[in-house]
């Protein structure tokens, strides 16, 4: 097997080090099943032996309580094997599951462009489902058949050690046989996750985007899509059981052949009077229960080829590190509270693979290019661009979603790569025009979850901003249940409950990107009511799609293909019938920008 032996030890310690009790009690209620098991057919042979011997009938009463007593006791213990067996692996691989997925978490922008939530999904509950047997069954089936295995062929060789020779060496070429298969189906299994993974990601992505294929008939494209993936699923899954299903027929062979040898030898045995007709019933009893332990490790292995592929795309997840990490300790810096100096000092930045413009780091074009700037504290900068310039890139580099390729962002002189994470998207907070609204309580929404904030300061701040009446109309107040993504909510509502979670984390710096551009006037009204309470004393960067929204900015910075173009004084540039942001004025102040971009550019290139 490719995975290291160490790595499956440590896996198995980690989880089921939890659960110690529960795994000795499966392990005594296996070796119990396993004793019982072998000291069955004794019973059975010491009651054909005596009723070939002519015994009491007492004596073939006690044999016969003997062996229901037995095989209700195994069937006791086999029953409870299987229940704490399969308790301890619904809480091993739900463990498991919940580290998987507090890990992906952790991990950073360029990881989440590259596996989609369906993918994610798929190895996260899919994979690691896979496992269960694995932490429940694996181990101790393994050494427990191991073990009936040992004292079958300890029972046989004192009946007689020419069958027992004949045994081992079926048993030793049954296993080199499953040993052997084994190998070959794990690549092939992995090969299956992986297009399970494909096959749910694309699903996912297409049902979250039905409107929009629909619209623009797509829909022979999906589907076409979906065949393709469909197909590979179905080529990679059918190769992987094909391939496993070579031990089954590898085991059925040789159990024919090493029941058909047992028998036949203990036959000649008997005719030539040197065993009992009850003991050929053991030898060919036994003979048949070697299979048994043999067919449960070809099954486990057959699992573990599936555990072993699934294993090793967990173990690549887990061991997948996010690009943008915190500094040592001892480099750390925190910022003070208050409104925070912003400044880009010469920052470029490109996409590398996998992100947004999907190509390779060398090739991919700079979406920022030597860009620099300073914000006072308290100072509102308005951010102007067509769609493509570099403005959301802008954000995400301040919120530190990605690090910068060159140049340096700080916040009151400190560089953002020394300060923590935690504490960084405390003090900048961001509010998009897409909501993400969980589905959860108004509180769980607010907070993130947090149970830091006290209920009346939640309550305090979106009286506010005005939503007090809103809360009091909801059913259970902060408890109400709100759906995901906000349905049930107005376009205001939801916005207005972006700029509360932001409000109650009382950052220093806040990125708008574009906050009110789904909304109607009254509703616009509310919110710009809301955003002067919000920016009262903190660093702001206004991404504006429309010029109306840089109304309360102090300077504007326009880009263009990722480079400054224009950047000072908001009343200043509006005075200079000369700048790109009076020739934008001029169009309409409501107007789209990119609708009009090369209507503001024309003036400009006059006034030259």
């Amino acid at each position: 097997m490719r995975f290291p032996l160490h790595r499956y030890v440590a896996l198995l310690s980690r989880y089921l080090a939890r659960q110690w009790g529960r795994v000795a009690l499966l392990a005594a209620l296996v070796v119990a099943t396993t004793a019982l098991q072998s000291l069955i057919p004794q019973i059975v042979r010491a009651f054909i032996d005596a009723t070939q011997s002519g015994a009491s009938p007492s004596q073939l009463l006690l044999a016969a309580a003997l062996y229901l007593t037995a095989s209700l006791l195994q069937r006791v213990a086999a029953v409870g094997a299987a229940n704490v067996g399969l308790n301890v692996g619904l809480i091993s691989t739900n463990a498991l599951r919940a580290d998987v997925l507090r890990h992906c978490l952790t991990l950073d922008m360029p990881f989440h462009k590259r596996h989609t939530p369906g993918q994610l999904i798929e190895r996260i509950a899919g994979d690691v489902g896979f496992l269960g047997n694995f932490f429940s069954q694996f181990t101790i089936r393994i050494a427990g058949n191991a073990l009936l295995v040992a004292g079958i062929l300890v029972l046989v060789f004192r009946e007689d050690s020419r069958v027992g020779l004949g045994l081992a060496a079926y048993a030793l070429l049954t296993f080199a046989a499953l040993v052997s298969l084994q190998s070959l189906a794990v690549t092939r299994w992995g090969a299956a996750r992986q297009a399970s993974a494909e096959h749910y990601g694309f699903i996912e992505e297409r049902i979250s985007d039905t409107e929009d294929i629909r619209a623009n008939g797509g829909e022979a494209y999906v589907m076409s899509g979906f065949a393709t993936l469909a197909d590979a699923l179905l080529r990679t899954e059918r190769s992987a059981r094909l391939t496993a299903q070579l031990a089954t027929v590898a085991t059925n062979a040789l159990f024919a052949l090493g029941f058909a040898l047992a028998l036949g030898f203990g036959a000649y045995l008997y005719t030539q009077g040197v065993i009992t007709i009850g003991t050929v019933y053991l030898l060919a009893a036994y003979a048949r229960m070697v299979f048994e332990p043999l067919e449960n490790i070809r099954e486990q292995s057959q699992d573990l080829q599936q555990a072993t592929a699934a294993i090793e795309r967990v173990d690549a997840l887990l061991r997948q590190q996010p690009a943008v990490q915190d500094a040592p300790s001892a480099e750390q810096a925190t910022p003070p509270t208050g409104a925070l100096a912003a400044e880009f000092d010469g920052v470029s930045f490109r996409y590398l693979e996998g992100d947004d413009l999907g190509s390779d780091g060398g090739d991919a074009p700079e979406v920022l290019s030597d860009v620099s700037f300073q914000l006072a504290p308290g100072q509102v900068l308005g951010l102007l661009g067509r769609t493509g310039s570099g403005k959301s890139t802008i954000a995400r580099l301040l919120f530190r979603l990605y690090d910068p390729t060159a140049g340096a962002i700080r916040l009151d002189g400190t560089d953002l790569r020394r300060i923590p994470l935690d504490t960084l998207r405390e003090r900048v907070g961001m509010v998009t025009q897409d909501v993400q609204l969980f589905r959860a309580t108004v509180r769980e929404n607010l907070t993130f979850f947090s149970r830091r904030v006290p209920d009346a300061r939640a309550t305090a701040v979106l009286e506010e901003l005005g939503m007090g009446n809103w809360l009091s109309q909801l059913p259970h107040g902060l408890d109400t249940q709100l759906d995901a993504g906000g349905q049930g909510l107005s376009a205001g509502e939801a916005q207005l409950l972006a700029l509360a979670r932001v409000y109650l984390k009382d950052p220093g710096v806040i990125v708008l990107d574009e906050a009110s551009s789904r909304l109607d006037p009254a509703t616009e009204r509310l919110l710009e009511r809301a955003l002067d309470r919000l920016l009262t004393g903190r660093t702001c960067i206004v991404i504006a799609h429309r010029l109306a929204t840089v109304r309360r900015a102090d300077d504007i910075l326009i880009l263009e293909a990722g480079r400054i173009v224009e950047h000072g004084p908001r009343v200043t540039l509006e005075a200079d019938p000369t700048s790109r942001f009076a020739a934008l004025l001029r169009t309409g102040l409501e107007t789209d920008l990119d609708s009009h971009a090369e209507e503001a550019v024309i003036p400009q290139e006059a006034a030259r």
